[in-house]
């Protein structure tokens, strides 16, 4: 076996056979999509901090402006690096979602469902921790990348 041969090839031509499956990949590509979005409003439209932060921290945003004057244009930049993180994160659970997993290539179950609890798990998981407004809106988020997965063992049942 030549060191350069790769372990799978996945083609336009690739069979996925009968079945759910197609609707697994979908699903995930929905969750890769939803991470896109959240990317893009990170990037363009969040502002620094939302009416919740200061609710959080126990102070006022008039408060927060006075102690940390920098603090806004620093978590804008922040915001920026983030949102594009997100971003390449939904632009690359799309492309998993459309060839790796629709494709069955071993390990990517394992892969697709770690991604998902470190991104938009994790992110749900803090929401819920903090008393974010938005909690059960990115829980729902979660939803695609589950079903997902659910979709896909039965999908490897079938066969």
């Amino acid at each position: 076996m030549s060191a350069n041969k790769p372990i799978a090839t996945i083609t336009a031509s690739t069979k996925i056979g009968t079945g759910l499956r197609p609707y697994s990949a979908t699903l995930l590509a929905l969750g890769g999509i939803i991470l896109m979005i959240l990317g893009l409003y990170f990037v363009f439209l969040r502002p620094p901090l939302l009416p919740e932060d200061p609710r959080f921290m126990g102070t006022t945003l008039e408060e927060v402006q006075a102690s940390a004057p920098g603090l806004q244009i620093w978590l804008r930049r922040v915001f920026w690096v983030m949102g594009g993180y997100m971003f390449t994160t939904g632009l690359l659970t799309c492309y998993v979602a459309v060839t790796s997993f629709r494709a069955r290539v071993r390990g990517v179950p394992v892969v697709v469902a770690l991604s998902g609890l470190t991104s938009i798990g994790l992110m749900a998981m803090v929401n819920f921790i903090i008393a974010s407004d938005f909690k059960w809106l990115l829980l729902s988020f979660v939803l695609p990348w589950a079903l997902a997965l659910a979709l896909y063992w039965i999908e490897g049942s079938d066969s």
